[in-house]
């Protein structure tokens, strides 16, 4: 469609008169927010995937033909993604609905838009587009700038639930994610050209060679903790009735790691959590990353049913081409609160080491009583990425007062504890069946970090991601207080 076809004069019902002092307000907020624009360097940028990727997920996510990233500039409206429109980079800003968009606090949804008093001779709408419902929710930048809109179409009237439409704004927020990633890069890149331009001025030939290798090596493990730390969750969440603890350890701190964890609410009572590990190293892992983190958080908030996530997760990886040949690894899970203070699981996993749940050997025992340790292992899941076809099992289990249960990644059965020894599956089940009964998830944490440190030969080889929950109680004594800890090592996110 030609871009004319968007462009019209803004009927004048859209422009109510305003008092000076308020026009004078709305124009000190719009230049404050065309310097935020301006800020993330975004417009005219070439195609981007991920920005694509989300357009596409909203798209397939709420069966409508036509979504679109937009920013608003001055005087037109700028296109980062335009599922369903091919061909078309920017309109004029006048049409009025993403620059109507962009001045609310919250979502805006139409569900009829020839119902509607200000979309109704909007040329999306009477012209040959046909446009029937728009729903948007605004990009909103860290320090309460809107830059631009996340759009879903469609050209028949329809209503959206209020999950969808915070689902919508979820998606918006992801798209923010992915801008602050980008502006932390580009900021990193100028920081680091800023500074060995006035080193370079300093010393002689060989004195700024040797500084500008160590600086570069410092400035590569930087931006790689930075990295690492945007794909993984700044703290965990408080669950009551849960005590929650985490770590990432990297095996290299000039890196990006693939191992990936999170935990988030549902709804009241349920929450979702999972934790993987992406084939590879470096940027491209680290890029597998954000887009499998994404897309099980969505899934997650989409569904319940934790194959039917994985399966999502396995068709958007065989489609995006970015991915390649990479695969993961992955086990999600939800729990849910019971009355008796326990929590229900419903675990399932695609190609993942089994997870551990610890209990007290005897449920009325005291101080000493000894440690159960029972592999959760569904019987089945295949890789996640590798097949279309794929296959992923399920299992359910119960988390009652004094128990924990662990998710890890293979980098902690494969630590090196002597020049040809490795931990194993025996020495970790071993080393789990030593902690005390009902230690709590922060304990086991800290004690399997301490084992990282001390009786590994150089320390783990492959990343390490952690992800340990607990219900206070049982044999060891009253409940203790709940909490929600997270610990990093190296590059890790969390501390």
């Amino acid at each position: 469609m030609a871009e004319g076809a968007w462009e019209s004069e803004v009927p004048p019902r859209l422009v109510p008169p305003l008092a000076a002092a308020d026009r004078e307000a709305a124009a000190d907020a719009e230049a404050a927010r065309i310097e935020a624009v301006r800020r993330y360097d975004i417009l005219d940028t070439p195609p981007d995937g991920a920005f694509d990727r989300i357009a596409a997920l909203a798209a397939r996510l709420f069966d409508v033909p036509l979504a679109t990233v937009t920013i608003v500039d001055v005087d037109r409206i700028w296109f980062k993604a335009a599922h369903g429109l091919e061909g078309v980079r920017e309109i004029g800003r006048d049409p009025g609905l993403c620059a109507s968009a962009v001045l609310r606090d919250g979502a805006l949804v139409i569900p009829d838009t020839l119902l509607d008093d200000v979309a109704r001779g909007n040329p999306l709408v009477t012209g040959s587009l046909g446009i029937r419902f728009y729903a948007a929710a605004p990009l909103v930048t860290r320090d309460g700038h809107r830059l631009g809109t996340l759009n879903i179409l469609d050209t028949v009237p329809r209503s959206i639930s209020p999950q969808d439409t915070a689902l919508l704004t979820e998606l918006a927020d992801i798209v923010m994610d992915e801008l602050e990633l980008r502006l932390s890069a580009l900021q990193a890149v100028r920081d680091e050209r800023e500074r060995t331009a006035a080193k370079e001025q300093l010393a002689e030939v060989e004195r700024e060679a040797r500084i500008r290798a160590e600086k570069d090596a410092s400035s590569i493990a930087a931006f790689a903790s930075a990295l690492q730390r945007t794909l993984l969750p700044p703290a965990l969440p408080t669950v009551p009735g849960l005590e929650l603890a985490c770590h990432y350890h990297t095996a290299s701190a000039h890196e990006v790691g693939g191992d990936f964890y999170d935990l988030f609410a549902l709804r009241d009572g349920e929450w979702a959590f999972f934790l993987g590990d992406v084939c590879g190293k470096g940027p491209e892992a680290a890029a597998l990353t954000s887009l499998v983190r994404h897309t099980l958080r969505v899934s997650a908030q989409h569904t319940a049913d934790p194959v039917a996530v994985l399966d999502v997760l396995n068709k958007a990886l065989l489609e995006d081409v970015t991915a390649g040949s990479r695969f993961c690894t992955a086990v999600v899970g939800t729990l849910t609160a019971r009355g008796d203070g326990g929590f229900d699981v419903r675990l399932a996993t695609g190609g993942h080491p089994p997870a551990y749940r610890l209990r007290p050997a005897d449920a009325a025992g005291g101080t000493g009583t000894p440690t159960v340790v029972e592999a959760v292992r569904p019987a089945g899941g295949m890789l996640v990425g590798a097949f279309p076809q794929a296959r992923f099992a399920a299992t359910a289990l119960r988390l009652d007062p004094g128990d924990t249960l662990l998710l890890y990644t293979d980098g902690l059965p494969e630590v090196r504890t002597g020049t040809d020894r490795w931990l194993g599956w025996e020495g970790l089940e071993a080393f789990l069946a030593a902690r005390p009964a009902a230690g709590g998830a922060a304990d086991l944490v800290d004690a399997t970090v301490e084992l990282l440190r001390t009786q590994t030969l150089e320390g783990a080889e492959d990343d390490v991601a952690l992800l340990a929950m607990s219900v206070p109680g049982g044999p060891a004594g009253p409940p203790r207080g709940v909490t929600a800890s997270a610990s990093s090592r190296g590059a890790a996110a969390g501390s």
